[in-house]
């Protein structure tokens, strides 16, 4: 029988754009299937049914099937919804591509420049559920049939923009290639339209062309002008793409991709890449595509040291220059990164091409990301009115770790075509951007979990996709500065200096609210009379009894008859740091001296937005105050508790020094044996208490001011010189450690072990303990001659570690035990502490592999049937069967026959594997946005800092001033400490997740390493495997204790919280 090509040459054009795999095969194909139809290209929504009238034998067929499916949704009109409306769509990107497709679905006349002539961009596109969807419905399989087949749902550009224009050029949207938009050429007089500035000469019909709705998709480096871009400016961050050729061989397909790894919770993988090869990364990227495609994150003291990098530069445009950056070791550098990530499976790395026929390799810069102020526009002049709208990266540029860049784009560009839609239908301009503006103030909110579950439902109506959706959160009143009735002044690039994601809660207090506040906090206490917030503080007991009002049972006021002013601050201080997460500002011999009283203030004013909620009565503040910064709390207790066990473990005094007070013999025993705190003593030693000793910087000797302080172990230092002594890496809260040896701070990675051992997998944050409640964090009080300690509260003495033994089956099913807070459960019950009891509690959990939910019968079912639903035709290829290393393989074996699913579904292996897969991804995904705010919140406070030295110097030296304008000063000072405190509160809560990811990969890791001893055969485990697996087993309870006390921690918090309603925040 012959074929449908031989019978209709317009079937072998057909076919060649289906199969064709470059831009210019695609249009000269296209081109030869309008000629073979005798149709003209650009002819919109009626060409598209006069391609499909004349071409309907079985292969196109299905295409029409699924477009015709999507046209016919409701909101389209069945093609009439902007009939008479002319649109410009500038870039060819995937979102400017999916912007195009959408309007010509709604019947508008659709023009699209692109000053490219070809698709040549490798890089590899993380997919959203909701866009794998959207582009299945569009005919994804159909124009190329490997698409999201693998373990990981992903697309390269080249290929996702492939199939897009052919899907454009199908719906009659009209394409020009080469042309450059420069700008808009207003209407020169009444009756005539906008038009477009396009270089070089258009052709006559581009010329002319007037149109009333402009989409912008032209990247990040072109905005048309009117609007305003704000500027997000993190750390210094450099990223590396490299793609290697792939060659789809067997080996090459058993290579298991990587959803994302971070140094954020693995620091095993990142200090092992760094021995090996001696590069220093923050995280890496594998993906499997038409490429081998790598993205990693590098840094520039590695860099330099490799000679990727000639020079350091201070400009970022000039420290990535292309004169500065030596191509042959950044080739060097990626294929190393890439060979070691792969564990050099993927045997000889070669590099593809880029458009210049180059190795497709290169350094890009992601400190800083635009994101538009408003995402529409209106213009008018002569009467013509004008809709601008702005999607992909010209809106905002993404930040590639966590993979939102073509699912925001795409949610954007729907949101832009009913903008569109809107427009058409006749309502007003002001409505028309208002609903415009409520819908972008959702995208960068938007994430696969919190959007509509159902995305077979998604469609180009909001409602459809964003769950409580008010598209009457901007009214129209806020938007008429977007409403032109003449061209605006060109594009403001702002940058973004202060920091509004937290802004500080309440007002800032002047210097006579803090001194009232301060007088009633301490009123009735004998021998404390505060007048002012200089002299009244020298004697210490203003301070002891402003810390009594807000933790009482921690020290009678009678107790400090006869205490010094110096032993009673000291005192008052560390108690303030270690029972109220207050860090110190000044220290306590400035604080009696009276030389700081601009510090003192701004000390105060921290205890003043920590707690001025605080009603003001005769009874003592609960424990449970909302006002306490309980993050900082936490993070200062779980630092002191690495520091003790670490010189447990060295065998050392972790003080140095022999405190002058002694610690009486009655504090009550704990699980291990107490150990001096390597903070600073309660009489600190002269070294850290003399004059200004806080006016100086411990590393570096130069001038602290009061924003720049930063404490740490009773030392005063700049966040700029508190680094790692080794990769100058800032020091996170809980992040860091002091070697007893050089007295240098050092990250967890590269903290030096006792003996130095090479072997770091007892080391670092994943061995971290966590504070537990029986664990005594309370400094000891100061001494008092002839009066006896009492008010403590006993803690119950606890028993003794001992060495269990479980049966293999409850190993495995405590190997697998999972910790997910839920905001909705009960307070937990108090936790036992012996490990048998432990044990037996993680026998009655539910099995859990890989970290994730287990999956009942019911939800495989599901998942079956969604499988089934949705099932590859049969002219588009079947989905790869993805190759598993052993151990992989045995945990999914193994959760499969627990869960009774093996024999009664038979894609479980695929399933839990794309689970497992997805669960990584959501981990690497939090640990980069974690780490992009840790960088966002370092430059704030920068920032800050710079804005407080100018106006603490103004006080300090303009004493001739007038009293008002110093008032003026202080209160702003005020204003950035209190700013500063905000964001040093939200840094603590991010490292409260870095501990939890943490926990969680350490925890996966001894999963791993259990299992493969319980798969061993009794009778063949020798007594060094026995060892070994009781010792992996006793660190998976010591993990699981861990979990259990942030759990614990974030519960009591959110119970604290709904007892005491909402207040602020310190």
């Amino acid at each position: 029988m012959a074929s449908p090509t031989s019978i209709n040459p317009a079937h072998a054009h057909f076919e060649s754009v289906l199969q064709a795999q470059l831009c210019q095969d695609v249009l000269s194909s296209f081109q030869g299937l309008c000629r073979a139809l005798g149709l003209e290209p650009g002819g919109g929504l009626p060409q598209y049914h006069k391609i499909k009238a004349q071409l309907n034998y079985w292969s196109a067929k299905s295409l029409w099937a699924k477009l015709d499916k999507r046209a016919s949704q409701p909101v389209y009109q069945q093609g009439r919804a902007c009939t008479g409306t002319k649109c410009l769509v500038v870039g060819a990107g995937p979102c400017g591509l999916r912007a195009a497709v959408e309007l010509a679905m709604l019947g508008a006349r659709v023009v699209l420049v692109e000053k490219r002539t070809k698709f040549s961009r490798h890089n590899v596109l993380h997919l959203w559920p909701f866009t794998i969807h959207d582009l299945r419905a569009l005919g994804a399989k159909k124009f190329y049939g490997r698409f999201c087949t693998g373990s990981l749902d992903h697309i390269s550009i080249r290929q996702l923009q492939l199939l897009l224009l052919k899907v454009a050029l199908l719906l009659g949207v009209e394409i020009h290639w080469g042309v450059t938009f420069t700008g808009l050429q207003p209407p020169p007089r009444k009756g005539s339209g906008w038009r477009a500035q396009l270089q070089p000469s258009p052709p006559a019909q581009l010329a002319i062309y007037e149109f009333d709705v402009l989409i912008s998709a032209a990247g990040g480096k072109f905005v048309p002008e009117g609007f305003t871009v704000r500027e997000m400016r993190g750390k210094l961050a450099i990223g590396i793409t490299a793609n290697f050729v792939n060659g789809r061989t067997v080996e090459e397909t058993q290579v298991p991709e990587i959803s994302g790894v971070a140094r954020i919770y693995n620091q095993s993988f990142f200090q092992s890449l760094l021995k090996a090869t001696g590069i220093d990364l923050e995280n890496i990227v594998y993906y499997k595509d038409d490429t081998h495609y790598f993205v990693m994150t590098a840094k520039k003291q590695c860099l330099l040291r490799l000679g990727v990098l000639r020079q350091d530069w201070p400009e970022t445009d000039r420290l990535l220059g292309s004169a500065n950056v030596a191509p042959e070791a950044l080739q060097r550098f990626a294929r190393a990164a890439a060979d070691f990530a792969t564990h050099g499976k993927l045997g000889k790395l070669e590099f593809a091409q880029d458009a210049h026929g180059r190795p497709d390799v290169s350094a890009f810069d992601f400190t800083s990301m635009m994101r538009a102020e408003s995402s529409a526009r209106v213009q008018e002049k002569h009467g013509a009115r004008l809709l601008l709208g702005l999607v992909g990266d010209c809106l905002v540029e993404p930040f590639w770790p966590l993979g939102t860049g073509v699912a925001r784009g795409f949610l954007a560009a729907f949101d832009a075509a009913w903008m569109v839609k809107r427009w058409a239908e006749g309502a007003g301009p002001l409505e028309v951007l208002a609903e415009r503006e409520s819908l972008y103030q959702l995208l960068s909110q938007t994430s696969p979990e919190n959007m509509h579950r159902n995305v077979a439902q998604y469609g180009l109506d909001p409602a459809s996709r964003y769950p409580n959706l008010n598209l009457r959160a901007v009214t129209p009143s806020q938007v008429r500065d977007l409403y032109d009735v003449e061209a605006k002044e060109p594009v403001q690039r702002m940058s973004d200096k202060t920091d509004s994601r937290k802004p500080a809660t309440g007002s800032v207090a002047t210097q006579e609210e803090l001194l009232h506040w301060c007088q009633e906090q301490t009123a009735g206490y004998p021998g404390v009379h505060v007048t002012d917030l200089s002299s009244s503080w020298a004697d210490g007991l203003a301070l002891c009894a402003l810390v009594h009002r807000l933790r009482p049972g921690l020290l009678e006021p009678s107790e400090l008859q006869g205490v010094g002013a110096l032993e009673a601050t000291s005192w008052a201080l560390k108690m303030a740091e270690h029972e109220l997460g207050i860090t110190p500002v000044l220290s306590a011999q400035a604080m009696v001296a009276g030389n700081d009283p601009l510090g003192l203030i701004a000390y105060l004013s921290h205890f003043h937005s920590a707690f001025k909620s605080t009603p003001h009565n005769p009874g003592p503040v609960s424990q449970g105050s909302p006002g306490t910064a309980s993050a900082v709390l936490f993070l200062g207790k779980l630092q002191r508790t690495l520091q003790r066990t670490r010189a447990q473990g060295n065998g050392e005094d972790a003080g140095g020094k022999k405190p002058r007070v002694e610690v009486e013999a009655e504090t009550p025993s704990t699980e291990e044996p107490p150990v001096p705190e390597p903070d600073v003593p309660v009489t600190p030693p002269s070294q850290y208490q003399e004059a200004s000793a806080e006016d100086l910087c411990a590393l570096c000797g130069e001038h602290l001011y009061i924003l720049e302080r930063l404490c740490a172990n009773g030392r005063f230092f700049h966040r700029s010189c508190f680094r790692c002594h080794i990769c100058e890496a800032t020091l996170w809260p809980s992040g860091y450690g002091q070697h007893p040896g050089d007295g240098h701070f050092y990250c967890l990675q590269h903290l030096p072990q006792p003996g130095h051992k090479e072997d770091s997998s007892d080391r670092g944050p994943e061995s971290q303990d966590l504070p537990t409640h029986s664990e005594n964090n309370m400094p000891s009080r100061p001494s008092i001659p002839g009066a006896p300690q009492e008010g403590t509260t006993p803690v119950p003495s606890q028993p003794t570690r001992q060495l269990i033994r479980l049966s293999s089956p409850e190993r495995q099913r405590l190997s697998s035990l999972h910790l997910t807070p839920d905001p909705e459960m009960e307070a937990p019950p108090k936790p036992p502490r012996s490990c048998s009891v432990l044990a037996r509690q993680a026998l009655e959990g539910s099995f859990v592999g890989w970290g994730m939910p287990v999956q009942s019968p019911q939800v495989l079912v599901a998942v079956e049937k969604e499988e089934e639903e949705s099932p590859c035709s049969s002219d588009e290829e079947a989905e790869e069967d993805v190759p598993l290393d052993s151990d992989t393989e045995q945990v999914l074996w193994n959760l499969a026959k627990n869960s009774g699913t093996m024999n009664s579904y038979p894609t479980w292996r695929r399933t839990l594997l794309r689970r497992a897969k997805e669960e990584e991804m959501k981990r690497f995904c939090k640990a980069q946005a974690i780490q992009r705010r840790q960088n966002e919140i370092e430059a704030a406070l920068r920032e800050l800092e710079a804005k407080g030295t100018e106006l603490e110097l103004a006080l300090r030296s303009r004493s001739s001033s007038p009293e008002q304008q110093k008032a003026l000063w202080l209160e702003q000072l005020l204003q950035l400490v209190q700013k500063k405190n905000s964001l040093v509160a939200e840094e603590a809560e991010l490292m409260i997740t870095v501990q939890e990811l943490n926990l969680e990969e350490k925890q996966w890791q001894l999963d791993q390493e259990l299992r493969t001893y319980m798969n061993r055969e009794e009778t063949l485990k020798t007594a060094a495997d026995r060892q070994a697996e009781d010792q992996v087993l006793r660190k998976l309870v010591d993990v699981v204790n861990q979990r259990d006390a942030l759990i614990r921690f974030q519960e009591e918090r959110r119970l604290s919280e709904l007892a005491s309603g909402p207040g602020p925040q310190g």
